[in-house]
């Protein structure tokens, strides 16, 4: 009997601490952004390194089924390098499908803007590589995108080879506290 009073008095208070954290969270808003992730996968200045699946001659490439790259990319307002920087996308991408034709994105991205200084959106999915655009799940978030939800596209809007230099549109619309 003791233990079915114990029982009743743990199922109030949790109901009450879910009310109070509800309430505390209020409804939850939607946004949507749009921004530039400046991509150099070569050269001194490289934001995206190969870190498995390199061949013995030292060439790697996205489409090989198995390479891991790390990045650590600029975020611009606008498509120029030199526009405004917002934050880094810093992450993993893993080429995932045995024909290459997927990467497995693993993304954070950091924000250093005074809009949103501190917050960040965590980014995951399968990401086929060689479509016009890319859609993943927005898993997470921190600061003012806590607990968001929903998705980004990606898009390749330039890209110069013989530089080894791309920009990609993120355009990312959420649900968050």
């Amino acid at each position: 009997m003791a233990s079915s009073k114990y029982l009743c008095l743990i199922l109030v208070l949790a109901t009450l601490a879910l009310t109070d954290s509800k309430l505390q969270l209020g409804e939850p808003q939607e946004t949507s952004i749009t921004y530039y992730i400046q991509d150099y996968s070569y050269g001194p200045n490289a934001t995206l390194i190969p870190i498995t699946g390199v061949s013995s001659d030292g060439d790697w490439a996205f489409h090989r089924f198995g390479t891991i790259f790390c990045t650590d990319d600029p975020i611009t307002e606008g498509l120029d390098a030199s526009s405004t920087p917002v934050g880094r996308a810093q992450g993993i991408y893993v080429t995932s499908a045995l024909d290459g034709s997927n990467t497995h994105v693993l993304i954070s991205l950091v924000f250093t803007n005074e809009e949103y200084k501190g917050s960040t959106l965590e980014i995951q999915g399968a990401s086929p590589q060689f479509e016009r655009v890319r859609e993943v799940s927005v898993v997470s978030g921190t600061g003012k995108f806590r607990f968001a939800r929903g998705y980004a596209t990606f898009e390749t809007v330039y890209l110069d080879m013989a530089a080894a230099y791309s920009v990609i549109e993120c355009n990312i619309t959420m649900l968050h506290y």
